[in-house]
């Protein structure tokens, strides 16, 4: 039997379905629902030729169409269903609930799988995501200049029964000219979005939600602005670490990776150190001089720090002083700070 279902009903089922995502391998790598499997109906290419047959002929003659380019394929869409469901109990979505989600869900249906199909499909989702940031969320930022230790921090939160939000693993940058640390692969915008949304409704709304302090954009990809917005309204404690410490762990993290990938960050941002600090950093770079470099671009990224600062309600900004590298010790501190603030005045 198929039954309907809205994309709000499967967000919040209890147990789980598999969900397949029957769009082409371009959709979905463009942005799909988080742990959805992709059985495509159609390659890129035939989705092409009947969305042209669908304009220039019509309807029937696609759907006629759409047969004889997947007539011998529906056994093997058959078979990875069973290996994404041995249970048969599966749910299904196309764009918008059209007739290739329909299609697959009565084939796996006739074969014995209890379908699920949701209505609207992807286009739902998306709908779904912005409603996810415009949702007031308790937010704390956690603040402070590069070599801060920021992300370190905010995991030992979690550990520490916290909610937390990791922004710059969602986007899969560390936010400055050096962010992908020559591995990292962004996703797509609205992938980032997806992930985004996906780990927010997972989240207790009445609690502390923790962030790390972030431009508008992380890399090339982009925080959706309801989101940002609240990240740059609300209270933030902002770290105060010795600048030699931050040099330090600076130093040792960007010590190990490829000289021609840190030469080429650095150059990207020449017109900001100028032209004299950038060929000093650079020659620091080629001479495995890594404190002397961290020394130099910092300039810039304090600078730019302060700036971004500045713009903020300087009475929702909480200095923190950090003296040290005991995760544990500076995170009950950062707790400390918080709850007077709450014991104080409502965040």
């Amino acid at each position: 039997m198929i039954k309907p279902i809205t994309i709000d009903d499967f967000i919040c089922l209890v147990e789980p379905i598999p969900l397949i995502d029957v769009r082409t391998p371009a959709e979905f790598e463009q942005g799909r629902i988080p742990g959805a499997f992709n059985i495509p109906i159609f390659t890129n290419e035939e989705r092409v030729l009947v969305g042209t047959t669908y304009k220039q002929v019509g309807r029937e003659q696609a759907i006629l169409l759409g047969f004889d380019l997947t007539g011998n394929k529906w056994s093997d869409f058959i078979k990875q269903a069973l290996e994404i469901s041995p249970g048969k109990k599966i749910c299904v979505h196309c764009w918008r609930g059209g007739m290739r989600s329909r299609a697959m869900a009565w084939a796996l249906e006739l074969y014995g799988f209890e379908v699920y199909l949701i209505e609207g499909g992807y286009k739902n989702y998306r709908r779904w995501c912005v409603t996810q940031f415009e949702i007031p969320y308790q937010l704390t930022v956690l603040g402070g200049m590069t070599g801060s230790g920021k992300t370190k921090l905010l995991h030992q939160l979690q550990s520490m029964n916290e909610q937390i939000i990791d922004l710059e693993d969602l986007a899969q940058h560390q936010g400055s000219s050096y962010g992908t640390m020559n591995k990292m692969v962004q996703p797509t915008q609205e992938q980032f979005e997806n992930n985004l949304a996906f780990q927010l409704k997972s989240l207790d709304h009445k609690r502390r939600i923790w962030v790390e302090d972030e431009s508008l954009t992380i890399g090339k990809r982009c925080i959706p602005n309801p989101f940002w917005h609240q990240m740059r309204n609300t209270v933030m404690l902002n770290l105060n670490v010795p600048l030699e410490q931050r040099v330090k762990v600076l130093a040792q993290e960007y010590g190990v990776l490829d000289k021609d990938f840190l030469i080429e960050c650095t150059e990207r941002i020449w017109k900001r150190l100028g032209p004299e600090q950038t060929k000093n950093a650079i020659l620091a770079i080629q001479e495995y001089r890594m404190e002397e470099f961290v020394r130099i671009v910092l300039v810039y990224y304090d600078k730019t720090y302060k700036t971004g600062l500045g713009k903020r309600n300087a009475e929702r900004v909480v200095l923190v002083d950090i003296a040290d590298n005991n995760l544990t010790v500076n995170a009950m501190k950062i707790l400390e700070s918080v709850n007077n603030i709450n014991a104080e005045r409502p965040i």
